[in-house]
């Protein structure tokens, strides 16, 4: 016999089959794909901003510190030349306390950097957003202030702020008081740098104030390489002496609670819409399960003409693999067009919600009732964005349909395992 018959079959049974069955298991694996491909391409928008932010802005791939100032320009040499390293570096930071037109002091951290920073750090420079007047350190005397501290002190661009450090300094020093100008203000997405956090030239006489370490930061090509170019580093430095204290350290180092607790919530969101997937294929299982108690005889007939044990289950294993396949592509397509146009998806849905809304408040009008506020996902109110993040990941969006794919193929092999147990003699004997 030949085995085009199995797909023949398998296929009949889903389109010619008296139950919804098929159609509901389709549906629920292409929503469970859906719903987890948005969710995580959401999660991933949000978490890869946080962590662009505080690698490309704050921590670096790579950071080298405890070694002579004298020693700067060798050390830059011998970097640059270490294959994977795209850019170096230098900065020193302190902590202060700021004052601008508005009453009060806000607590900053200060960073040093050289006027051609973003020069030399093109990734430092596609994540800062300068809103107003321009990254120029040019001047010891300018500064460049975070989007939200600025709006905190009260300033804007050419206005002076007074800035006294707290970093191993009495505050009675009349040294430690300096006025700076604002020269311009940014913004990362990251609401922690940009609500405490203030740049000025590396060369500020603060620096000597405060005997803030110089430190180098570095950048490489791929960051998950970080162990590899670190090896590299170590091998091109270990010769020279003035190099024997020298403390090299990657992201991985001072992050790794972070990242750690990154991964963690994003796991569990996995396991949670995950879950969808259980009741799916508990639903296939069941569905698959009461179709071969109802095709009994069809089965019998099957077996009694010539057809194997595993030929007749892999009818019904074929049903399960067409109805998650199906599933999964019309998940997996519409997952995508929407992730990728996460904006406009989420605003059509809020104008949806806020339409019922203004009904209700047209009715609620009539009888002099309170007016309910007009609904929006992620409220610039409660969220610190301009609009909503999205990152796909194509290994990610290949485990998510694999998962709504094998979900229902694994609830049709468990249930197919009744075949086993129909006899043909016995089946044929009574019909």
């Amino acid at each position: 016999m030949k085995n085009n018959w199995i797909l023949f079959t398998a296929s009949r049974y889903i389109f010619k089959g008296r139950s919804n069955s098929p159609v509901l298991a389709v549906l629920g694996i292409a929503t469970g794909v859906l719903a987890l491909i948005i969710i995580i391409s959401v999660m991933n928008g949000f978490q890869l901003g946080f962590i662009e932010s505080i690698l490309e802005i704050s921590s670096y791939h790579i950071r080298a510190e405890s070694f002579k100032e004298d020693s700067l320009d060798l050390l830059l040499d011998k970097i640059n030349s270490v294959s994977g390293v795209e850019a170096a570096v230098p900065f020193r930071e302190f902590q202060a306390i700021a004052r601008g037109r508005r009453p009060g002091q806000q607590a900053i951290l200060v960073r040093g950097l050289n006027d051609n920073a973003l020069e030399i750090d093109k990734k430092m420079a596609g994540r800062l957003d300068i809103e107003a007047g321009d990254f120029d350190l040019s001047h010891p005397g300018y500064i460049l202030l975070g989007g939200e501290l600025a709006r905190r002190l009260g300033v804007f661009i050419g206005d002076e702020i007074t800035m006294f450090s707290i970093t191993g300094i009495m505050f009675a020093e009349e040294s430690a008081l300096e006025d700076y100008t604002v020269a311009g203000i940014f913004r990362t997405g990251y609401y922690e740098y940009d609500s405490t956090w203030a740049f000025i030239n590396i060369n500020n006489n603060s620096f000597k104030i405060n005997e803030s370490n110089l430190m180098l930061g570095i950048k490489i090509y791929n960051r998950f390489h970080d162990k590899i170019v670190l090896e590299r580093i170590n091998k091109a430095l270990w010769t020279y002496h003035e190099f024997e204290n020298i403390k090299i350290t990657t992201w991985r180092d001072y992050n790794s609670s972070f990242f750690g607790a990154l991964r963690t919530e994003k796991l569990f969101m996995f396991i949670l819409v995950g879950l969808i997937f259980i009741v799916v294929g508990l639903n296939i299982f069941q569905a698959q399960r009461r179709s071969v108690l109802q095709r009994r005889e069809e089965i019998g007939l099957l077996r009694a003409i010539g057809g194997t044990e595993n030929a007749v289950r892999l009818v019904f294993v074929l049903d399960g693999a067409i109805i998650g396949f199906t599933g999964a592509c019309i998940g997996l397509f519409a997952g995508l067009g929407i992730a990728t146009n996460i904006q406009g998806f989420f605003t059509g849905v809020e104008k949806f919600v806020n339409f019922f809304i203004g009904i209700i408040n047209t009715i609620a009008g009539f009888f002099g009732m309170g007016w309910a506020e007009n609904f929006a996902v992620f409220s610039p109110q409660i969220f610190y964005i301009k609009e909503i993040p999205s990152r796909v990941l194509p290994m990610e969006v290949f485990i998510i349909f694999m998962f709504g794919f094998l979900s229902a193929l694994l609830a049709a092999w468990f249930a197919s395992r009744k075949i086993i147990k129909i006899q043909p003699a016995e089946v044929l004997r009574y019909e």
